[in-house]
């Protein structure tokens, strides 16, 4: 028999091990891949954001579904806590562009690499099976059943992650094994993933690529968010950090409702952006329309924007009117893209919904309906925007269970 074991060897099963072998218990981590931290390997473009270098107050008006429920976990373990292990352990770290921090090598190997380190240091045992039940005797969890083998424990943490990634190993089972326990399970739906849109030039757009323009998201006539960065267009719709940050924001798609706004100059002034059509205009003045814009935007963007300008690609430059004119540098200030629905969950980077806090102590992240069952990470009812709070929720998540398993 083990003090505890734990379910999952990602980010938050890794964080807990760690911390639960520190203080003196004796840890069984089970992990169904040939190897941890799978999902951790490829998170921010595989260079993994670990943290955001912001305060408590911050990460919580990060966090969209139950922010509440973090604050004591993120006062027991937040972002200074999370840079502090990982330098500790040989990984020295650098913040960027909105207080994310990530390893000085831009390589999320390292911290696969510095937890692998660790485990193995604290003499962590790593069982690669998949655990297929809990055992649960009168009222608490005293263990679990994996490759056809009973494993007794004090304790059980559940720490394998959503559904997003399904090919990380992410594919569900902490719900599964949380509701044979009696646990709740919110509506599981996509987060941070890419957006589908009915607008047949996205397709036309496929493979272009946008650095440097501001993408706001609108619900109805009210604008919820606006970033600068880049984006991509695609068969379906569009992608990219941008798009990923936004969808997000989206709590309750349905059609018609939500709408992308392109700023594709976003360092002009509608001022400054209509002297500088008026230039090119001044230099092509016997050109078509489509060819007297060329320096203006990429290539493959012409022709979707002139048609959409609603201005005959083949009028001449000399024969656009002020208003049209005008127009078009507020199409090119707010080229939209309408939004139809979310791609499928094993697209995305995080799956907002999960087990109900309301069934979650949220200090000591126990179950409140089965004794020595423990959940970390993303299989909880929370999730945040892009920047490294997803992580840190895992990162003190875990912590918090760490300290009572």
């Amino acid at each position: 028999m083990t003090d505890t074991i734990i379910i999952g060897g990602g980010a938050a099963g890794c964080m807990a091990a760690v911390y639960a072998a520190r203080y003196g218990k004796s840890v069984l981590l089970f992990e169904k891949n040939e190897n941890i931290g799978r999902k951790l390997r490829i998170t921010g473009k595989g260079r993994c954001n670990v943290t955001n270098d912001s305060t408590t107050e911050e990460h919580l008006r990060n966090i969209p579904t139950n922010p509440r429920f973090m604050y004591s976990a993120f006062s027991m373990f937040g972002a200074e806590e999370t840079k502090s292990f990982f330098e500790e352990l040989g990984v020295p770290l650098k913040t960027e562009r909105g207080s994310r921090v990530f390893p000085v090598s831009d390589n999320a190997e390292d911290i696969v690499a510095a937890f692998g380190r660790e485990l193995k240091q604290l003499g962590v045992k790593i069982v690669h099976k998949r655990v297929s039940s809990l055992v649960i005797e009168d009222g608490a969890c005293v263990g679990v059943r994996a490759g056809g083998e009973e494993y007794r424990s004090g304790s059980v943490l559940i720490a394998c992650g959503g559904k997003s990634y399904p090919n990380t190993g992410s594919t569900g089972d902490g719900y599964t094994l949380a509701q044979s326990a009696g646990h709740t399970v919110t509506e599981l739906k996509p987060s941070l993933v890419p957006l589908v849109s009915p607008d047949k030039y996205c397709a036309e757009l496929m493979g272009l690529s946008l650095r440097n323009v501001t993408l706001s998201l609108y619900d109805g006539d009210k604008r919820i968010f606006s970033e600068l960065g880049e984006m991509l267009f695609t068969h379906f719709g569009v992608s990219g950090p941008l798009v990923l940050s936004a969808s997000s924001h989206i709590r309750d798609m349905q059609p018609n409702r939500y709408r992308l706004v392109i700023d594709l100059k976003p360092a002009l002034s509608p001022e400054q952006l209509d002297a500088r059509i008026q230039r090119d205009f001044a230099e092509n003045l016997n050109r078509d329309f489509i060819n007297g814009i060329r320096r203006l935007l990429p290539a493959k963007m012409l022709p979707v924007i002139v048609k959409l300008s609603g201005i005959a690609p083949e009028q001449k430059v000399n024969g656009i009117t002020k208003e049209q004119r005008r127009s078009f540098g507020e199409l090119i200030k707010a080229f939209p893209v309408r939004i139809s629905g979310f791609r499928p969950i094993d697209e995305a980077i995080i799956t907002s919904g999960g087990i109900s806090v309301k069934e979650i102590d949220p200090k000591t992240m126990e179950s409140k309906l089965c004794r020595g069952l423990f959940f970390a990470g993303e299989v909880i009812d929370v999730d945040a925007y892009t920047g490294g709070f997803n992580l840190q929720i895992a990162f003190s998540t875990a912590y918090a269970a760490a300290l009572y398993l």
